[in-house]
């Protein structure tokens, strides 16, 4: 009788194992599927936004946890998006702004949920990058080809002249590939060089992709990102082979590189392109209502209108939108919004430069998400980056592994 209950006893626990083990897999999908899917944004709402929503939601009935890191994110958001809600409240005729601050308030969920998900299992974050470097790829081919007119309906992936891939703008395509692209170099700097022409053939395809989006944003942030993460690594290891290799390869990938732009710039449509875009002030950055005069007025009106003017008002007032994400916090999210987004942005660079260079299993992630967190800071003072999806990731990848580091810590004592 014993040997027969202990053996039914046995029997549950293989299937409790394996139904736990097949959950985990279905999870784990789930996530690098709607990571894969944020590279793909043509029509909104995307079906990143349809699939997310419904991720959340399942993964908040059945478990999603937050701990008092995550929840103090969740915290700083609620208060930016309810700036935008007050700034809301000033607008005459609504129009799209409550689908708005909706879009906002949604992705400052993925923020939390990613950086939930990687508190609660720090190997999610192998499968959040495996899944983006997927989606960029697959994207810049699009975008790639789409510029070379290979099929019939490719200019679907063009506009201006630019490659965008399955985007809507090129400017948001460009910065989108910046996370993997520096994973990748990452790898070809740290990793083994045997399987350096696996990650050349990506970063080929990454880079190419880049260059034809013609972002003066891009191109700067993938020259600051990749040097910053020679620069980091070589401070961090004071091997002096390892820094030996660091300096070879760094080398070596500036002459990779100049030789593809030099390659590409025998295409006279590149080159006519290139000329154009690589000057530093285009026409419409300092004309009379360019952009860099329109932010000069819209400070003007922000310290006016306190609570804000609305979101998406600044355009039709100025012909153009704001192209300043600290402008557009002020305006569309009304000084609340502002200095939300601002507490925002510095705890963020506060916890990722506290814990950078802890020997940890999510360091490398974190070193990568953070420089190009970075980077997107920095041409938040040219841009909107406030509904790109990725950036939200970004944010995320960071409080996530900040999460990690304080229960590593309190385990330790």
């Amino acid at each position: 009788m014993s040997a027969a209950i202990d053996q039914n006893r046995q029997a549950s626990v293989d299937h409790a194992t394996k139904n736990r083990a097949l959950i985990k897999l279905i999870s784990t999908f789930a996530v690098g599927f709607g990571v894969f899917l944020s590279g793909f944004v043509i029509d909104e709402p995307a079906p990143y936004e349809l699939y997310m929503a419904g991720l959340i939601a399942v993964w908040a009935l059945f478990g999603l946890r937050l701990s008092r890191t995550v929840a103090a994110l969740l915290a700083i958001l609620v208060v930016f998006n309810l700036g935008g809600l007050v700034s809301i409240a000033q607008m005459p005729d609504l129009k799209a702004a409550p689908m708005y601050i909706a879009v906002s308030l949604f992705l400052g969920f993925t923020a939390v949920f990613f950086a939930a998900i990687i508190d609660a299992d720090q190997r999610v974050l192998r499968v959040i990058f495996k899944a983006y470097i997927l989606a960029a790829i697959g994207t810049s081919l699009l975008g790639i080809l789409g510029y070379f007119d290979a099929f019939p309906g490719a200019e679907l992936f063009t506009r201006y002249g630019r490659a965008m891939g399955a985007f809507q703008d090129p400017n948001v395509f460009g910065p989108f590939l910046m996370l993997p692209l520096a994973w990748l170099v990452h790898g070809v700097l740290v990793g083994d060089l045997r399987a350096l022409p696996l990650r050349l053939i990506p970063i080929l395809i990454l880079t190419l992709g880049i260059f034809l989006s013609f972002s003066r944003a891009a191109w700067g942030m993938a020259a600051l990102i990749i040097a910053g993460l020679a620069l980091l690594l070589f401070i961090r290891n004071p091997n002096p082979l390892f820094r030996t290799r660091i300096i070879l390869l760094a080398g070596l990938a500036v002459v990779f590189v100049l030789l593809a732009v030099v390659v590409a710039l025998q295409i006279p449509s590149v080159a006519d392109l290139f000329t154009a875009r690589a000057q530093l002030v285009q026409d419409y950055d300092d004309a009379q209502f360019g952009r860099f005069a329109r932010h000069w007025y819209g400070l003007l009106m922000s310290i006016d209108h306190p609570l804000g003017i609305g979101p998406l008002e600044f355009g039709p007032i100025f012909g153009e939108d704001t192209h300043n994400i600290w402008l557009k916090a002020a305006l569309d999210y009304g000084w609340i919004g502002f200095i939300s987004y601002l507490t925002l942005t510095m705890v963020t660079l506060g916890l990722g430069l506290r814990i950078l260079f802890r020997e940890r299993p999510w360091q490398p992630f974190l070193l990568c998400a953070y420089l190009v967190y970075i980077a997107h800071v920095a041409i938040g003072n040219v841009i909107d980056t406030d509904h790109w999806r990725h950036f939200w990731l970004l944010i995320g990848i960071i409080w996530g592994c900040a999460a990690l580091e304080v229960r590593h810590q309190r385990n330790a004592k």
